[in-house]
């Protein structure tokens, strides 16, 4: 047999360690009664001295073992591949695998066993029978595989079993290529709401900035074809003897953060229900609404690790394709996991370096120290939204800190605008209601400022 390309899948080393006497280990229940019914017969008519019987015992013994060296012997060259569409899919929804046996050598197969395995969490192991295989044919079959849990699974590799026509030994060969299918979290399209006071980074509200500041440091290139007459740069022009214009204003993408309590200690129960999960989901959510709206984005930790972008900071979006960018968080959050950490103190020292723009935090059960550190963050930021998961109202049991209004209204008090997230929860309808808090926030600090300083 042959793996994909057509490299002997049973290699000589394979051989020689195992041999012949390996190949007797496939004796199937049947080829293993026969072997000892015809050992026991042979012995009854030793001891009876009965040779009708011990040519029947022969028979019964001799049988299992000729066809197990028959399908030993047997040469089939067989080249199999395997295709995955897509290679990331969202938990619970479906991946479809398609696999190809071609037989490259001249002789028909037997009868072929096709098995692939998968772990459990994505179904039951499938198996196929395939009848003979003509000499350069083929045969496709396929399988599908769904999983309600994130993570990356492996498939493969790829295995035949070789059963001769009585039935009497199984021979399994594999192939060494596999694949895998990475499960990415969950995620709901979320509205378009302004968090981040004038919405930096959505539509017409991103800020500007030319190549330099200054009147007198403005760099100004040669005219062209129609370029407005109101850009001309007078003194360029004069300087250089010809039509200059001002450069063109430069778009500069609005940074978010987004941070996720991964904390053990902070979240109570498991599975694709748990509170934990619905803030990897929640995040996913953001990062790709983010992304979609002009955001040069950055996934954090409560470890302080974040993602790797090639954008200054670690923040993706600012050079890459936003699609490349979302996929390379959504592979990371497939797999994060619970920390052992117990403070958000790290998280921090990555904020603090600076203003970052708009900050969305994800958070499981906030003490009083925790909740203190939180509120800190928001100074570093433009803008901070908080989802406050408390394990108590998601699961019986759950770690107690106190009612989870306080950690709200200090989190408020620090300028976030904080939510709590009930079981259960749609985040577009938290997303929606935290703009329009941010809204009426926002018109409330206006109008208070306009009190103070007087109407114009």
């Amino acid at each position: 047999m042959a793996a994909a390309g057509g490299l002997p899948a049973e290699s000589a080393d394979e051989r020689g360690r195992g041999g012949l006497w390996a190949a007797l280990a496939g004796l199937t229940t049947r080829g293993r009664s026969f072997l000892a019914a015809g050992v026991a017969a042979a012995i009854c008519a030793f001891v009876l001295g009965q040779e009708d019987l011990l040519r029947v015992g022969l028979l019964l013994a001799v049988l299992p073992l000729v066809c197990t060296v028959v399908l030993y012997r047997t040469r089939y060259r067989v080249a199999g591949s395997r295709r995955l569409e897509p290679g990331r899919v969202p938990a619970g929804s479906e991946a479809r695998v398609q696999l190809r046996i071609d037989n490259v050598s001249r002789l028909h197969t037997g009868l072929l066993m096709l098995q692939d395995r998968v772990p459990y969490v994505l179904g039951p192991r499938p198996r196929f029978v395939l009848d003979r295989v003509e000499a350069g044919g083929k045969r496709e079959v396929s399988y599908r595989v769904r999983s309600d849990l994130r993570g990356r699974y492996p498939l493969g590799p790829l295995q035949l079993r070789l059963t001769d026509p009585f039935g009497m030994c199984e021979l399994t060969r594999a192939f060494s290529a596999y694949d895998t299918l990475t499960v990415i979290p969950r995620t709901e399209p979320l509205p378009p709401v302004r968090l981040s006071g004038e919405a930096a980074g959505y539509g017409d509200g991103r800020h500007r900035s030319l190549a330099l500041a200054g009147e007198d440091d403005v760099i100004p290139r040669g005219y062209r074809h129609g370029d407005d007459l109101r850009r001309v740069h007078w003194r360029s022009t004069a300087r250089y003897g010809e039509l200059m214009v001002r450069r063109e204003e430069q778009p500069q993408r609005a940074r978010c953060t987004v941070l996720l309590d991964t904390r053990d200690i902070a979240y109570a129960g498991a599975g694709p229900d748990s509170a934990f999960e619905w803030a990897v989901s929640g995040a996913a959510s953001a990062l790709v609404h983010m992304l979609e709206r002009g955001f040069s984005v950055r996934l954090l930790t409560d470890t302080g690790s974040s993602v790797p972008g090639e954008g200054a900071g670690g923040f993706a979006g600012t050079t890459q394709d936003s699609s490349d960018s979302a996929g390379l968080m959504m592979d990371t959050l497939a797999v994060v996991d619970h920390s052992d950490g117990g403070g958000l103190s790290r998280a921090y020292d990555v904020l603090r370096g600076g203003n970052e723009g708009l900050l969305i935090g994800f958070f499981g059960d906030l003490d009083e120290e925790q909740a203190a550190v939180a509120a800190k963050m928001r100074r570093r930021s433009g803008a901070a939204v908080a989802f406050v998961l408390d394990s108590g109202l998601w699961t019986q049991g759950g770690p107690e800190h106190g009612p989870v209004e306080e950690r709200l209204r200090l989190l408020r008090e620090a300028g976030w605008t904080a939510l709590a997230v009930p079981p259960g929860a749609a985040l577009p309808d938290l997303w929606r209601r935290a703009g329009r808090e941010r809204t009426n926030a926002g018109a409330a600090s206006g109008g208070a400022a306009g009190t103070a300083g007087g109407w114009s």
